[in-house]
């Protein structure tokens, strides 16, 4: 499903969506390593291992090749400082993809994940011609889910204790999005 085998760069108003580079790696230990991004998300550890950035970093190319999905770094524009992630797991077959995503604690509440997720929601629709994205997130985390319904999401429901984090059941938020909506919000 890949449009090219470099995975393409983004832009935003403020903001850049590029391809993680190694150099990358200590700013994302340091962001996604946090207490508060780990007890939020399913699949980042506290503490976060040393090696494990550039392990995690390693894997984005060949998974964009594969087409499999896409991770983009999100920068800030003005700086070129690392905010956080955000990506999507592709699923061809079914032209749908998974959207995940991560900010570091100081960029909360500024809009910029909003802002990243409208755009890789734009290429998913409009370059990878996927037909449905969908997101999930803790329901104990309602900032996520604002950034779901301001990206044009519908809420779809909750899979009760669908996952475990650490020794807790935890129950999952599910937002989706459909091309003809997208393509609705724009008009």
């Amino acid at each position: 499903m890949p449009a090219a085998d470099s995975q393409p760069t983004l832009e935003t108003a403020r903001l850049i969506l590029r391809p993680f580079t190694r150099a990358d790696a200590p700013f994302v230990q340091l962001y996604a390593g946090a207490y508060e991004i780990a007890e939020m998300t399913a699949n980042i550890p506290h503490p976060y291992p040393d090696g494990a950035a550039e392990e995690w970093i390693d894997t984005h190319a060949p998974t964009w090749q594969r087409g499999d999905g896409v991770t983009f770094a999100i920068v800030l524009r003005a700086t070129n400082e690392l905010l956080g992630a955000i990506s999507l797991t592709l699923y061809p077959k079914h032209r749908r993809a998974e959207m995940g995503y991560w900010l570091g604690v100081p960029f909360w509440n500024q809009g910029y994940m909003t802002e990243a997720a409208r755009a890789v929601l734009q290429f998913a629709f409009e370059t990878l011609q996927l037909n449905r994205v969908y997101a999930s997130h803790l329901t104990r985390n309602p900032a996520s889910g604002r950034v779901m319904q301001k990206s044009g999401m519908t809420y779809e429901g909750i899979l009760r204790q669908h996952m475990m984090h650490g020794d807790r059941a935890q129950d999952l938020a599910y937002y989706g999005i459909l091309a003809n909506e997208w393509r609705k919000e724009l008009a």
